[in-house]
């Protein structure tokens, strides 16, 4: 039998009250939310893809890792999809934010607002040089790459469907349309809810 999680009732969350969640409760904190994503297969399917075009060029000085908690603030613990981290912080949860260096999210149909601005303020104001939004809800997969400017905002790199190459963190080649039609593949063969 399994019982539903009641969480604690509160209209701001920090850090310190996450002790009170179960140890094995997947959550966020965001801006002082309690955020308990669900994500479905597709989404994470889509994760894997991106967290391995990552791996292939990863100098050894970096680590690509998925649902990475990061420690931001005391209202923010927010945990990327994909995340590229420094290599001496592989072994630590949550990571300081200081030492990520880039930060992805896959937007899902509750999380397009959270993902496009919410995370996109916090990970700026955190010093994250560099973010990607993937947007798979949509006819063809999208990225928005998002790149820490001067004055601490993030300024829009590039918005593709495309194939987008980059050197930010390093090399990496992502095949959205590859990506597409991976997708479509794999929602034609979705059974309809009984």
């Amino acid at each position: 039998m399994t019982a539903a999680l009641h969480p604690p009732e509160r209209d701001e969350w920090t850090v310190d009250d996450l002790g009170e969640l179960p140890g094995d409760l997947r959550y966020e904190l965001v801006d002082g939310r309690l955020v308990l994503p669900s994500p479905t297969a597709l989404h994470q399917d889509l994760m894997i893809d991106v967290a391995l075009a990552l791996r292939v060029s990863c100098p050894p000085s970096f680590f690509v890792s998925v649902d990475q908690s990061l420690r931001v603030d005391r209202r923010s613990e927010p945990r990327p999809d994909v995340v590229a981290i420094r290599a001496e912080q592989a072994n630590r949860s949550p990571v300081p934010v200081e030492h990520v260096v880039l930060a992805v999210e896959i937007i899902s149909p509750d999380s397009t607002f959270r993902d496009m601005y919410a995370k996109a303020h916090l990970y700026a104001r955190s010093g994250v040089a560099t973010y990607w939004v993937i947007d798979p809800l949509h006819e063809r997969v999208t990225l928005t790459e998002m790149l820490l400017g001067p004055a601490g905002e993030y300024d829009f790199g590039v918005h593709t469907d495309g194939v987008f190459t980059t050197g930010r963190p390093w090399p990496v080649t992502l095949d959205l349309p590859r990506l597409t039609v991976r997708r479509a593949d794999l929602l034609g063969r979705v059974k309809p809810r009984e």
